[in-house]
């Protein structure tokens, strides 16, 4: 059964939509969304930076890293180059479990769930908080005896407490093999341009919204990958993670950081 859409609250995975340029949102969230951008209008540069480290930290991890399954919480809407597309571009056998807790993703399931015929592709409805729910479904498609990319992109910061966010990471990598990854992005009022607007616009939106965040700093953020390999550059502005060389230089630093760790 199809849980109730409410299209009267924002919800961060329609707002994420909108600031991506997408259509699958409703007016609360377009308000929001522009209320957000009016105040802090690196949202959108966020947003993009975010989007374009999901794309060369997969193909990092298909291409170089050898990993062929990935369970991808907090998906977001679709748009173009999702988890599956990018990891099947190199590797056509790949197996990706899509996870998000926002009804109108499992609407929009099937546009997820076309995978090349030598993967698989699956969709779980259900939310990072129950853990235990998200890896007994994924061993429908995906062997938790074998190597799995945990990718929670823009995800973690809606856990207030540092601890429960630990705890919920611990579960899941507990569940996973030695040369599995961690992937993760998360915000942060550590970079200081337009940091007082930023802090404004998320109390904001935790007044609004019914996924209030929690931005954290790089020590707070780099303890989620306790026990585990970071791999270089280590833990970075999302938009500085490996960045594709250009004529330019470094591309310019976005407030959230981004980093990917390996399980020993």
């Amino acid at each position: 059964m199809t849980p109730e859409l409410d299209t009267t609250v924002p919800h961060s995975a329609r707002v994420w939509n909108h600031l991506l340029g997408g259509k699958d949102n409703y007016e609360a969230d377009q308000r929001a969304a522009e209320q957000f951008r009016a105040v802090f209008p690196q949202i959108v540069d966020i947003a993009l930076a975010d989007r374009a480290f999901l794309g060369r930290s997969v193909r990092y991890l298909a291409s170089e890293a050898g990993v062929r399954q990935f369970l991808d919480i907090g998906t977001g809407l679709p748009t173009m180059d999702n988890t599956h597309e990018v990891a099947q571009r190199t590797a056509p056998d790949s197996r990706i479990v899509y996870v998000d807790n926002d009804p109108l993703v499992l609407v929009h399931a099937r546009a997820l769930l076309t995978g090349t015929p030598e993967g698989a592709c699956d969709y779980i409805h259900a939310d990072l908080r129950d853990p235990g729910e998200i890896l007994e479904k994924a061993a429908a498609t995906l062997d938790l005896a074998r190597p799995v990319a945990i990718m929670l992109l823009g995800v973690v910061h809606f856990v207030q407490d540092d601890g429960e966010a630990r705890r919920l990471l611990a579960r899941l990598l507990d569940a996973v093999p030695s040369g599995s990854h961690l992937v993760i992005t998360h915000a942060t009022l550590d970079f200081d341009e337009g940091r007082t607007a930023q802090a404004q616009a998320q109390a904001d939106w935790n007044e609004k919204s019914a996924n209030p965040m929690v931005p954290r700093t790089r020590e707070q953020f780099t303890r989620f990958f306790d026990g585990l390999e970071l791999l270089p550059p280590g833990v970075v502005s999302m938009s500085r993670w490996r960045p594709e060389h250009t004529p330019w230089g470094s591309p310019d630093e976005v407030a959230g950081y981004a980093a990917v760790a390996r399980k020993p």
